[in-house]
C-alpha cells in the first residue's frame, strides 16, 4: 500500500441544499472520501458565492475545503464519486506538497491568509506576454512575417 499524502479538495455544493440540511451535506462529503480510504484531517464551510455562470441552472454555491489524507491512485475514485453525486456540482482536489505548512495550517483553522516570509505570488502588474508582442508577427498559417503587420495585406488577387 502506498503512502498516504495530504491533499486539499474544494466541494461545490448548491447553497440551497447546503443551508437546509448542512450535516447531510457533509455527510455525503465525508462519505466520498471514506469510501476512499481517505482520513479527513479537516473539514469546514468555505463560503457562498455567486456563481460566475449558471451550474445545473443553479447561481449561488456553498464552498466546502477539506484536507485529508489519501493515497494518490484513489483521487481518480473520488472524482469519479463527485460526478456520479448529485448533491456536489463540483469538486478540485490539489495536492500539498509545494504550499508551506503555515499557510494550510491557517486554513485548517479558519483564520486569515497571511503570507509567509519569502512566499510570492504572482504579480498581476507585470503585463502578460501576447504573440503580438513578439518581435514578428505570428501568421496562423505556420509562416512568421520579418516585418510587422500594418494592416490589411495585399496578395495581389484584389
Amino acid at each position: 500500500m502506498a503512502a498516504k499524502r495530504l491533499y486539499e479538495g474544494m466541494f461545490l455544493v448548491d447553497s440551497a441544499l447546503a443551508t437546509a440540511e448542512w450535516e447531510g451535506t457533509l455527510a455525503v462529503v465525508e462519505n466520498i472520501l471514506k469510501r476512499a480510504d481517505a482520513e479527513v484531517v479537516a473539514i469546514r464551510k468555505w463560503g457562498e458565492r455567486k456563481l460566475a455562470y449558471d451550474i445545473e441552472h443553479k447561481s449561488r454555491g456553498t464552498y466546502i475545503l477539506a484536507y485529508f489524507k489519501a493515497d494518490g491512485r484513489r483521487i481518480a475514485g473520488i472524482e469519479k464519486d463527485v460526478l456520479l453525486s448529485e448533491k456536489i456540482m463540483r469538486v478540485l482536489i490539489l495536492g500539498t506538497e509545494k504550499r508551506p505548512p503555515e499557510m494550510i495550517e491557517a486554513d485548517i483553522k479558519g483564520e486569515p491568509r497571511i503570507e509567509p516570509e519569502g512566499f510570492r505570488e504572482r504579480d498581476d502588474s507585470e503585463p502578460r506576454r501576447d504573440r503580438r508582442d513578439m518581435g514578428r508577427d505570428y501568421d496562423p498559417m505556420g509562416a512568421f512575417d520579418s516585418q510587422p503587420r500594418g494592416g490589411r495585406r495585399d496578395y495581389g488577387d484584389r
